[in-house]
């Protein structure tokens, strides 16, 4: 009987975070509370997001929107890696938000660590590029991995592709 497995792996669908960012732009443009602060979201690159404003705390309230949008399109917020807000020319605040794609390889050790340690025997688990490839014999033992992956937090977004 061969082997059933699937992939572990972390991604964020572009479109819906460009919805969300769409959204969010919008409603900046149109809430009261953002007249004249010069706040703005737009992208910078291919995967991250700039926010400015005339304070800091425009910039955390404009990525809070953000955020907000972003829920509401069921993307995870572990995929977004910021800092706090730093100054920038003329007086305003800028936050860099990077959008994480992919297992980096310290993720991806600390994956086939637990669930070496943790998970049944028998299942193997081998990190292949941004995924990690779980396989056993028996699927009962990939169904306890999958749940064992979701309670665990791993700071990651994760999903559970090609199941066989």
């Amino acid at each position: 009987m061969a082997d059933s497995s699937f992939d572990v792996v972390s991604k964020v669908e572009r479109q819906e975070v460009d919805n969300a960012l769409n959204q969010a732009s919008k409603e900046i443009g149109q809430r009261f509370d953002f007249k004249g602060t010069g706040a703005s979201i737009t992208w910078s690159g291919d995967a991250a997001v700039v926010v400015t404003a005339n304070s800091e705390e425009r910039v955390k309230a404009v990525l809070d929107v953000f955020k907000e949008r972003l829920v509401k399109r069921q993307v995870s917020l572990k995929a977004l890696d910021h800092g706090d807000p730093e100054p920038a020319a003329g007086g305003t605040s800028r936050l860099q938000v990077a959008i994480r794609q992919g297992i980096d390889a310290e993720k991806a050790r600390t994956i086939t660590k637990l669930i070496k340690s943790d998970g049944p025997k028998g299942v193997q688990a081998q990190v292949q590029g941004d995924t990690v490839r779980v396989s056993s014999k028996k699927r009962d033992d990939l169904q306890a991995v999958i749940a064992m992956l979701k309670a665990a937090d791993i700071g990651i977004p994760l999903q559970f592709e090609n199941y066989r």
